[in-house]
């Protein structure tokens, strides 16, 4: 299975931030959409960073001045993307060691979606259901 197959079954809006605005910013935009990371983008479209609630998180409890900084002080800027021809279990494999749960999707340069672990589990056990779904059929055919 590969990403593609991931992305063509969720909305291609990917919810992003610019590296200069605010913590502050991005709490408000993590809670409004209800979910955990968002996509830095710098000039051009071009992914420059990510930010996770887990980030906010951790730097939070060492520094009370966080909500007024900028989102680039606390992004990870060495950001692993995945490409839409990638195989699904060696990004699963990849985020799996490098212990994250979103991998930004990129195509041609431009950020074209997002898929988390949760979403790549759902694939695999709609995959699945479906492999069932055909031997329980086979079975039932072969017994009449």
């Amino acid at each position: 299975m590969k990403i593609s197959s991931i992305l063509s079954t969720k909305s291609s809006e990917v919810i992003t931030i610019a590296p200069d605005q605010t913590i502050s910013e991005a709490i408000s935009r993590l809670s409004s959409y209800n979910i955990g990371v968002l996509i830095v983008l710098g000039a051009g479209g071009k992914v420059v960073g990510i930010i996770s609630e887990r980030d906010i998180v951790r730097r939070l409890v060492e520094d009370e001045e966080l909500l007024s900084r900028e989102v680039s002080e606390v992004m990870t800027s060495e950001v692993i993307v995945g490409v839409p021809d990638d195989d699904v279990m060696s990004v699963v494999h990849t985020m799996t060691e490098k212990r994250f749960r979103h991998i930004p999707v990129i195509d041609k340069g431009q950020l074209i979606g997002i898929i988390s672990i949760g979403d790549i589990l759902k694939a695999q056990r709609d995959q699945y259901q479906g492999q069932i779904d055909t031997l329980e059929t086979q079975i039932m055919a072969s017994d009449e």
